[in-house]
């Protein structure tokens, strides 16, 4: 059985909108290495459609290092009810029944979802998400889009790693607090 692994940079109140615009000045080796080991656990990849469209358009481009050459090679699936073609490498559109099929992905894969803050919302409410590994900016934006939103339900978690990353950042390992 794999896991399904929710990663992402996030300010102190919770946003992750554009984290290009605040959060290099906090990074360090340290981030690039904490992003590694993540990273090198991943089998597939899972994203909303927004970060797809961001990453798609960065990262084909790239190559020579662990980040673009994993992100290029490894399976991807987009999830979009409107996207029509999917045409970074290795790419799926999921649509339909969205949460099925990030079951029957987990059953034998590690999946990695980057960002996407919709689609992580409803992998929590469906209690699919296995760890979150956030690289927290010790920034307050004040607005943007919000990993956690108003779900209605609370979900309790449990911090099973900090590390104070050169630059100021905080890495952060939680899992649901049931696991």
């Amino acid at each position: 059985m794999g896991k399904l692994t929710v990663t992402c940079f996030v300010t102190l109140d919770n946003v992750v909108e554009d984290p290009h615009l605040w959060s290099m000045k906090f990074q360090s080796e340290d981030t690039g290495a904490y992003n590694s080991d993540v990273l090198e656990d991943a089998d597939a990849m899972l994203l909303g459609r927004v970060t797809y469209d961001g990453f798609a358009a960065a990262w084909p481009s790239r190559s020579g290092d662990l980040f673009s050459d994993k992100f290029n090679a490894m399976p991807k699936y987009v999830v979009s009810s409107t996207l029509e073609r999917a045409d970074w490498n290795n790419s799926t559109i999921v649509d339909g029944d969205v949460f099925e099929r990030v079951r029957a992905l987990k059953q034998d894969q590690n999946v990695l979802v980057w960002g996407s803050p919709s689609l992580v919302q409803g992998l929590m409410d469906e209690g699919l998400v296995d760890e979150y590994v956030l690289l927290v900016s010790p920034i307050v934006r004040g607005k943007g889009i919000r990993l956690f939103r108003d779900a209605g339900e609370q979900h309790d978690l449990k911090i099973v790693d900090s590390t104070v990353l050169g630059g100021g950042m905080l890495g952060l390992r939680m899992t649901p607090a049931g696991a």
